[in-house]
């Protein structure tokens, strides 16, 4: 039975040439591709599928949250980060948000067939260049009960953070998010009450510290 295999890059070229390599493997069926997170759960409600190889750094909506959401909605599929970011900030948000690999872009693609052949059988799959890093840091934080701060933050506001620091006003959030202006201003509102932040140059620092966006 083959495993069908759902791409989420934002770079087109690299989704079509994950596509033809992958699809070597005559077990494994790319079944859809998202530029970004959004569009990747659109993708995944009308697709059957198994895993999906996620980018972490993507505009509108990152891996980190798309993870997080497709986790929440669809437990079953296993997630696979695939990344250029080996920082620790980025491995431990998509690790909290319920990846079962990570893996750099700098990889073999036989890695990439063995991470995916590795998480649906529920195992764990790590890049070697990364393994240890995130072992030491995981545990640390484990020991440490040190919740990142993000946490405090609704899944919606934190998708209404994302935008407002790449630059959306209020009418574009309010359009992506299928909401009222009223609702987007709510959000930001207690966005801000919550991280006792006071403006929107505090916000975009914040968010790029976390790892929501990228300048």
């Amino acid at each position: 039975m083959s495993i069908r295999v759902v791409l989420v890059d934002d770079h087109h070229i690299m989704r079509k040439g994950l596509k033809s390599l992958l699809e070597k493997n005559s077990d494994i069926s790319v079944v859809g591709e998202a530029g970004n997170g959004r569009e990747a759960l659109g993708r995944i409600r009308k697709t059957d599928s198994d895993a999906v190889i996620m980018d972490v750094s993507m505009p509108d909506m990152n891996g980190i949250e798309a993870t997080r959401q497709i986790k929440d909605e669809f437990p079953c599929i296993k997630v696979i980060a695939l990344s250029m970011h080996s920082d620790k900030l980025f491995v431990e948000g998509m690790l909290k948000a319920g990846v079962s690999g990570y893996l750099l872009k700098d990889c073999l693609v036989e890695d990439l067939a063995n991470a995916i052949y590795t998480v649906i059988k529920g195992e764990i799959y790590l890049s070697p260049k990364i393994a240890a890093t995130v072992v030491k840091t995981y545990l640390h934080q484990l020991a440490n009960n040190n919740d990142c701060e993000q946490a405090i933050l609704t899944p919606r506001e934190r998708e209404t953070l994302q935008l407002i620091a790449e630059g959306r006003d209020t009418k574009q959030i309010a359009s992506r998010l299928h909401v009222s202006t009223k609702t987007v201003e709510t959000h930001r509102r207690k966005i801000m009450e919550k991280l006792d932040l006071h403006s929107i140059a505090e916000l975009t620092k914040y968010a790029i510290r976390e790892g929501l966006t990228e300048l």
